[in-house]
């Protein structure tokens, strides 16, 4: 297959050696190389350049061949990777990843630069993707992990590595420092002009030869899928030799290279290629990372130090001179103290610690040493962060625009340019101001990618407590490029297939909370043109859903969502509707739920009290002022049973008789309205903060509620204003009595003060409290003790150590003085007390007024 010539800068490196004649090769020359290795690169490099071959052929996909001349583009930076998927299983995918010292990648851009054909001879993807099992992880025959490549076999043969072998053979136990020291620091020796074509062709003579030795010992090494792939290898260097006669050079990996020298049939190769399942499949080039490049599983390349080897690939001269010199200016960058004299230092470290060692060259271990030793003062913590920065690297490819890709990929581009936002190998954090047209388009492509399955960024916790602010962690991943082709099959934008997608999984959801959650998504991602099918089977959902525990689950999810009309600018209409149905049936179905629980269910239904209770705190205060006038009204004159919203999800005429049990039936008087307001005006959450206070009230006076359900109920309506202090005391003493069993007492101390913030400071700051919790507690027979104990310890465990501190300070000083001082503080221990110091509450009061910027101080309101 003819290769289009492109004429491309050449750089110093893969400028032609000058030479007086034109060699010619005799015999196809085969260049074993170790994939990625940056002494093979070099080795491959020179002998190119000496050799001067008429094509080049190497270990790669052939469907790729198209995409070859891209390579030379500028805007070509790698790593970067080939990518195959199956068009109708986009998951089924694998990549073929290329550094700038691959050696593959070094003979690519040779070829380019010199005109030169270049193919690849590999198995075609097209074999590989159907023989790769779509369950796992590795990727289908690749040239950077031939050992994954071996199928599942009755009885394997226990794989070899080659190079652990020949490393053994020569006394070392570490493969990777022998490789080193016969390859990776062979000095390039003499000017590249001076170098005959014998000197360049050695090593890969030497190598051949060693791996012919491991062939006749070892057979295929536990890799049968091998015969398979040399089979198409050799008839592909049959094609090239007809074509281009025996001055071809072949770069693959070394351990192929006795198989394509090896005299077969071509019937014998095509017989064992007869039969192979095919798939159809599309390739593109994609971006790598270092990162990627240094893992040993899924579609890494399983080398430990990426960055190291790109250095040792670039440096022309002087290697651990300039390497010390990137770390040293790296601890600068964090404000570490690295002098030059620290420098020189670690230089001369590591080469004496190579020549104690008997290596040619100082290696990454010996640099690391010095480092530590030097620069670090021993620790290994700036040592982490140099294996991160420069031993790894996070370096991340780039390929041009006109690479192919699918539709949705275009668009993922086009928008991330217009909203300037570049994808990032290095993981950062970016703070989204939603009020911001670019930041909200942002916050809306993010949660989009998140709907399809593309996790490009993570919602981090935000600094600011207001709601038109967000935080995400961004960092892009190569496989998020597989991601996205899986996803081309919902639509050919972002937005459409976010649609979709979302369409189809409320059609398919079958519990009510993934529809909440889904429509909290929609809310999120700006997804209007979905809503409709959302809400559809959301309210389907609703109607049919009697289990409490799905109901509580459901709501705090679409009280979030009503938030979103203010920030966001979207309808959150219907959802109001729905939202104040689902509390409704709350209200009603909560009291039966919470009796008859065992801990593991009192303490899930718990935190589903609690997430109800800030969802009616969410529903109540986007009520509006009609809310705010109902609940004046109904706090004189008592709480109302407003009549459910119609339509799904509101209560049936048999749960609203049920709920006259639960709640005061007394309606508000006529006068009590506001004026102007009508019935027409309320909206469907009106007088659902009262209705949810008076459920509470109930579990909290209930018997057969279980204790931690009751004490978080009286703390809940504690903190809300629906119980005085008084009030929150005489149940904490009913709670507490001698009557009720210690496991039972211990449960509802829990629940009124575990579980939530500022419950040790509760007990602090009201000492009745905290002297009826230590009446009890010493009150508690010995022989119970140890039952109550993991229960108490559990709970005061989650306090601050300093409120723990001084709560052990009140009860090491017993219970407060009967009576306080006149002026209403307790003398006996300054700064607690039941009295009120107004001397030093006026003093804080222009703090506050400060700090709200807004308020008005009491003089000025006066004036």
């Amino acid at each position: 297959m003819p290769v289009t010539e492109v004429a491309v800068p050449v750089s110093a490196a893969e400028a032609p050696v000058p030479a007086t004649a034109v060699p010619v090769l005799d015999a196809p020359l085969l260049l074993g190389v170790r994939h990625h290795g940056p002494g093979s690169a070099r080795a491959v490099r020179a002998a190119l350049d000496a050799a001067r071959p008429a094509a080049v052929l190497i270990e790669g996909p052939p469907e790729g061949d198209a995409l070859l001349p891209l390579a030379a583009d500028p805007q070509m930076r790698p790593p970067v990777a080939l990518l195959a998927h199956a068009v109708d299983d986009p998951g089924r995918a694998a990549f073929w990843p290329l550094a700038e010292f691959s050696p593959e990648w070094v003979a690519i851009r040779w070829a380019l630069a010199h005109g030169v054909p270049v193919r690849f001879i590999d198995l075609p993807a097209t074999h590989s993707l159907a023989l790769k099992d779509p369950r796992g992880e590795e990727a289908a025959p690749a040239p950077e992990t031939p050992a994954d490549e071996a199928p599942a076999d009755p009885a394997p043969t226990p794989a070899v590595d080659p190079i652990r072998v020949l490393a053994e053979t020569a006394g070392y136990d570490d493969p990777e420092r022998w490789w080193e020291d016969v390859v990776e620091h062979r000095s390039p020796g003499a000017d590249a002009t001076s170098r005959t074509e014998a000197d360049a062709l050695a090593p890969f003579a030497a190598l051949a030869e060693a791996m012919t030795a491991l062939r006749e010992a070892y057979g295929d090494g536990g890799h049968p899928r091998d015969a398979v792939r040399e089979a198409y290898m050799r008839i592909q260097l049959r094609t090239a030799r007809k074509e281009f006669g025996d001055g071809v050079a072949v770069v693959c990996g070394a351990w192929h290279v006795p198989a394509l020298a090896t005299r077969t049939t071509l019937a014998a190769d095509r017989s064992l290629l007869k039969g192979l399942p095919k798939v159809k499949t599309e390739m593109t080039w994609v971006p790598w990372t270092h990162r990627r490049l240094a893992r040993h599983s899924g579609y890494g390349a399983g080398i430990d130090s990426p960055g190291w080897y790109g250095h040792l690939f670039a440096a022309a001269d002087r290697p651990i001179e300039r390497w010390m010199t990137k770390v040293a200016g790296l601890l600068r960058e964090e404000d570490r103290s690295v002098s030059t004299a620290h420098v020189i230092e670690a230089v001369r470290l590591a080469e004496t610690l190579a020549a104690m060692r008997g290596r040619p060259l100082a290696g990454l271990g010996e640099t690391t040493d010095a480092v530590r030793a030097v620069m670090c003062e021993g620790s290994d913590v700036p040592l982490a962060l140099i294996q991160d920065r420069l031993v790894v690297g996070e370096t991340l490819g780039e390929v041009p625009d006109s690479a192919p890709a699918v539709p949705l990929q275009r668009d993922l581009t086009r928008t991330q340019r217009t909203l300037r936002l570049k994808p990032e190998a290095l993981e950062r954090q970016i703070d989204l101001d939603l009020r911001k047209e670019t930041d909200a388009a942002r916050s809306r492509l993010l949660y989009r990618l998140r709907l399809l399955g593309i996790g490009w960024g993570e919602p981090a916790e935000s600094r600011s407590t207001g709601t038109f602010r967000e935080s995400w962690r961004l960092r892009w991943e190569p496989e998020l490029h597989v991601r996205v082709a899986e996803a081309g099959v919902w639509g050919t934008t972002v937005e459409s297939a976010a649609t979709a997608k979302a369409e189809s999984q409320a059609l398919a959801a079958t519990a009510l909370s993934e529809v909440t959650a889904l429509a909290e998504h929609c809310l999120l991602a700006g997804l209007a043109d979905a809503l409709p099918v959302v809400m559809k089977a959301l309210a389907d959902r609703a109607a049919l859903d009697a289990d409490v525990g799905h109901l509580a689950d459901a709501l705090p999810a679409l009280a979030r969502s009503l938030r979103y009309g203010d920030v966001r600018a979207t309808d959150t209409a219907a959802l109001s509707e729905v939202a104040a149905g689902l509390a409704e049936r709350i209200c009603v179905g909560l009291p039966p739920a919470c009796t008859g629980l065992d801990a593991d269910g009192a303490e899930a239904l718990r935190r589903q009290i609690d997430g109800v209770h800030s969802a009616i705190g969410l529903l109540a205060a986007g009520a509006g002022p009609a809310e705010a006038d109902t609940a004046a009204s109904t706090e004189a004159d008592g709480t109302s049973v407003e009549a459910a919203p119609a339509g799904a999800g509101s209560v049936t005429p048999a749960e609203a008789a049920t709920s006259a049990e639960a709640v005061p039936t007394e309606a508000v008087p006529a006068e009590a309205t506001p004026t102007g307001a009508t019935s027409a005006e309320a909206t469907p959450t009106t007088g659902l903060r009262d209705r949810w206070s008076a459920v509470l009230r109930k579990l909290a006076g209930r018997d057969t509620v279980a204790g931690l359900i009751r004490g978080r109920a009286t703390r809940l309506l504690l903190d809300d204003g629906g119980l005085t202090e008084d009030e929150a005391a005489r149940l904490m003493g009913l709670a507490l009595s001698p009557g009720t069993p210690p496991t039972d007492a211990a449960a509802w101390i829990e629940g009124f003060v575990g579980g939530a913030s500022g419950g040790g400071m509760l007990l602090v700051h009201d000492e009745r409290l905290l002297a009826l919790v230590d009446t009890w507690l010493t009150g508690v027979p010995a022989d119970t003790f140890t039952d109550v104990l993991p229960l108490l310890r559990r709970t005061f465990s989650a306090f601050e150590p300093g409120v723990r501190r001084t709560l052990g300070e009140l009860a090491r000083r017993g219970p407060a003085p009967e009576h306080a001082g006149s002026d209403g503080t307790d003398h006996g221990c300054p700064g607690f007390g039941p009295g009120l110091d107004t001397d030093r509450a006026d003093a804080v009061e222009p703090v506050l007024h400060l700090l709200l910027a807004g308020a008005a101080a009491p003089s000025e309101a006066s004036a």
